[in-house]
């Protein structure tokens, strides 16, 4: 058969001579020709063709746009970041959510840190708008949100 090996005792024995058998054994195996089939060495894996994996930073992107997004405030945020006309002060945030400005902050650094919203200071507060330079990904994660 094409792609297999066929062994009998003597060439397994010749390969591993002590297998431990009981001297009975050995001659009663001895008498009985044995082969044994061995499975093809798999190259990939048994049952399909898989695509080879996605480069690191490509995968670490797109865990990190993820991670933005599996959060319901954050999803939040970027709906009103969509339909605004201009960018959103945190404040405003904190006061639509109910939420303090720390924990505002920390949801509007992961959407920034995924590359999905920019920010600029005015005075003391952060305004916050969608980024113009979304990746593909980004902005294809970006047409499901209303």
């Amino acid at each position: 058969m094409a792609g297999y090996t066929t062994l009998n005792l003597k060439e397994v024995e010749d390969q591993a001579p002590n297998f431990g058998l009981a001297p009975d054994l050995e001659a009663r195996m001895a008498r009985v020709p044995l082969e044994l089939e061995l499975i093809p060495n798999r190259v990939k894996g048994c049952c399909v063709a898989v695509a080879a994996p996605l480069p690191p930073h490509q995968a670490q992107d797109l865990a990190t746009l993820f991670r933005a997004l599996a959060d319901p405030t954050r999803v939040q945020m970027l709906h009103m970041l969509k339909t605004a006309d201009e960018p959103i002060c945190v404040c405003d945030f904190t006061a639509v959510f109910n939420l303090g400005q720390p924990t505002v902050s920390h949801h509007l650094a992961r959407l920034k840190d995924a590359g999905l919203v920019s920010s600029s200071k005015r005075g003391v507060w952060s305004f916050f708008s969608l980024a113009n330079n979304l990746s593909p990904a980004a902005r294809q994660a970006l047409s499901l949100v209303p």
